[in-house]
């Protein structure tokens, strides 16, 4: 079977736009939620973002849309390839504004252009995603 394309998970957050946007897009946001440490080198298209998880390493993201506070895109390496290896998944989130917040939709599409026996990395982040989409909610929910 192959290796489905695309994941996507809606969230509703009682934050605005602009709080889930620096969650999302700042240093000290994406290290409070998404992994432990983070830079954030250029905020533009081009621009990187490195991101480290203690039990996992360093992953770099290499942003491709950054649209305050609507849009945030980047790619990522895909685990199990070899390094270097040009593959990449994308990942996007878009913000909309509610009557109570904010709905945030991430979408990470790319997973198709795996072989089979990767599909565990595909797995991994459909876990991955559903944890740390409940760690971005109690870190907004945890904010001041």
């Amino acid at each position: 079977m192959p290796v489905p394309d695309r994941i996507e998970r809606t969230l509703e957050l009682a934050h605005p736009p602009a709080q889930v946007w620096a969650a999302l897009t700042t240093a000290e946001g994406l290290g409070g939620w998404f992994g432990s440490h983070a830079e954030v080198d250029d905020l533009r298209p081009g621009g990187e973002v490195r991101v480290r998880w203690d039990d996992q390493g360093e992953f770099t993201l290499w942003l491709q849309v950054v649209e305050p506070p609507r849009r945030f895109a980047y790619t990522w390496a895909i685990e199990g390839l070899p390094a270097g290896d040009p593959r990449r998944t994308y990942v996007e989130f878009t913000l909309e504004p509610t009557g109570t917040g904010t709905r945030v939709t991430v979408v990470e599409s790319g997973f198709a252009q795996l072989p089979d026996q990767l599909a565990g990395a595909y797995e991994s982040n459909v876990d991955g995603w559903r944890t740390e989409l409940a760690e971005l909610a109690g870190y907004l929910d945890a904010a001041p």
